[in-house]
């Protein structure tokens, strides 16, 4: 599946399918996500999408909510956004907060926190792009808990970061939420596979 940057309609498995599959593909999925998060500060998980994680959550949307046919498109619209078109990385950022009050608050203060997103490789700025099916903060200034964003890359800065060892930060810039965090290495050379 690597290399791939679209799911089309002949990637899907009839449900019946894949319910059999299902539990072997969910351990599957988790060991592929292991090397593919980030945690930046005390709420914000980067997680790093691809064809196959962006396949899986097709899957497990027509599982669970059982659309038949009719969804399919939805999802596939909803989702191939999200794969990385060979010179970029994409993010599904999650402020996981359990207590209700406290997350209420916290996203309360983050409006605009989806424009102050970066990468840095190897001491170069790559400024996140939100994704821009719908506003993410809304007419009060409160931020969603769920944010995806695209970091596009030059051709040098994705050679950079295919490079073994190369430093990658990983930063929120935001009054209210600043922090960073450096990319393991572990995670760098996953997610060196989705370029092109």
């Amino acid at each position: 599946m690597a290399g791939k940057f679209e799911i089309t309609r002949a990637d899907i498995l009839p449900v019946a399918e894949y319910e059999k599959e299902r539990a072997a593909r969910r351990r599957q999925m988790t060991e592929v996500k292991r090397n593919r998060r980030v945690a930046v500060g005390p709420f914000a998980t980067f997680y790093f999408e691809n064809f196959e994680t962006m396949w899986h959550q097709v899957h497990e949307m027509l599982f669970i909510e059982k659309g038949g046919e009719a969804q399919i498109e939805d999802e596939l619209a909803a989702y191939n956004p999200l794969i990385p078109k060979g010179r970029e990385l994409v993010a599904t950022v999650m402020f996981e907060i359990e207590d209700e009050v406290r997350r209420r608050q916290v996203l309360a203060k983050l409006g605009g926190v989806e424009e102050t997103m970066s990468l840095t490789v190897g001491g170069r700025r790559i400024v996140g792009v939100p994704e821009e099916d719908v506003d993410r903060t809304n007419a009060a200034g409160k931020a969603s808990s769920v944010q995806f964003v695209h970091f596009p890359f030059t051709a040098e800065q994705a050679g950079r970061f295919k490079t073994a060892g190369t430093r990658v930060t990983v930063a929120i810039e935001h009054p209210e939420y600043s922090h960073m965090a450096v990319m393991p290495e572990a995670v760098r050379a996953a997610l060196a596979a989705d370029f092109a």
